[in-house]
């Protein structure tokens, strides 16, 4: 697999700026066009008030929804200022519907993270597990101020499921690259998830490549990320959403831990 094009989210948060030069230095990297993608809904108007009241500020919502993304240009302009090919793509749109929607011609897409200490999405922002549900695309879960991504030490969470292989193939040209690959299992079933043979897989790829397995203390995501730090890893490539999205976010889960709290790029696939 190869990158070609790179999809970041564009939005007036703080934190956009870093996204993006993140995701240009990957567009860089791997020679693709990175896309910016914006989008802002147009309020629906208020049908109890008077009509000639409606048609007066449906202009206004329209016009200041076009302001926004013109801001949201000139903030992906400057982020990625460096020689890349780019694009750009505006919508009067849900901004999570219109990302989605953009996903059928891209490689990857980067999203930011939005966990429950982070800055709110706004209104051009996108929550990264609808976008892993729908998007049916590999995605780069950035956490905040993290304007830089060398991929040099990966951690891979190996749990055997459809998620895992996706996101295994969809890193490879990250591991490839790679300085060292950490192949992790977690867990009481740790020993029968297949990691070795994942491991052997990637080492054919030309990974430099080893394999552990994990007794989980506290909870499987508190384990993964407590052995990524500790290794100095870079980047956590894992599946996403292997049971329910209602039962990870009822009872908790290791995509749930991630998505709130991984201090760490996330690479993920459902």
């Amino acid at each position: 697999m190869a990158y070609a094009n790179i999809l970041v989210s564009v939005d007036l948060d703080g934190t956009a700026p870093d996204r993006i030069r993140l995701a240009a230095g990957l567009a860089r990297r791997f020679e693709a066009t990175l896309t910016g993608a914006a989008a802002c809904k147009v309020p629906a108007p208020d049908y109890v008030r008077d009509i000639g009241e409606i048609d007066d500020e449906e202009p206004r919502y329209e016009e200041t929804a076009r302001a926004r993304l013109e801001q949201a240009r000139a903030v992906f302009d400057r982020a990625a200022d460096a020689p890349l090919r780019r694009d750009w793509h505006a919508a009067l749109a849900s901004p999570t519907t219109d990302l989605v929607a953009r996903a059928r011609a891209a490689d990857l897409l980067v999203v930011g993270r939005r966990g429950p200490d982070d800055a709110p999405p706004g209104t051009l922002g996108v929550s990264p597990g609808p976008v892993l549900m729908e998007a049916a695309r590999p995605v780069l879960v950035v956490p905040p101020r993290t304007g830089r991504l060398r991929g040099t030490r990966i951690v891979v969470a190996w749990k055997d499921g459809p998620e895992a292989r996706r996101a295994v193939s969809a890193a490879l040209p990250f591991i490839r690259e790679a300085d060292q690959v950490f192949v992790v299992s977690t867990g009481e079933g740790a020993r029968n998830e297949g990691a070795e043979e994942v491991a052997g897989h990637l080492a054919r790829h030309g990974a430099s490549v080893t394999t552990h397995l994990l007794r989980t203390a506290v909870s499987d995501g508190d384990e993964l990320l407590r052995f990524a730090l500790k290794q100095e890893a870079d980047l956590i490539v894992m599946g996403a959403y292997g049971r329910t999205r209602l039962r990870e976010w009822l009872f908790g889960g290791v995509t749930r831990e991630m998505l709130h709290r991984s201090p760490l790029p996330c690479l993920m696939c459902h």
